[in-house]
């Protein structure tokens, strides 16, 4: 099974960016976000939009249904 908190740990990582860089960035409050990657919360479609414009990925890709980074 997909791990998306694992999954945006590592993206966030990548971009050597801190929980709260992110958080701000997107505009979530730093505890949502935190939720985000230990899977307590699942991020809203807006989120979702947003962390994978900042990370430049696709949708599918952010969320585990490609193996495919870029955008289409």
């Amino acid at each position: 099974m997909f791990d998306l908190g694992n999954h945006l740990r590592n993206l966030r990582n990548d971009k050597s960016l801190t929980q709260k860089q992110v958080a701000e960035m997107i505009n979530a409050g730093l505890r949502n976000y935190i939720r985000y990657e230990t899977n307590a919360r699942k991020p809203s479609y807006e989120f979702l939009i947003a962390l994978a414009d900042l990370y430049d990925v696709s949708l599918d890709y952010l969320v585990g249904r490609s193996d495919e980074p870029e955008k289409r």
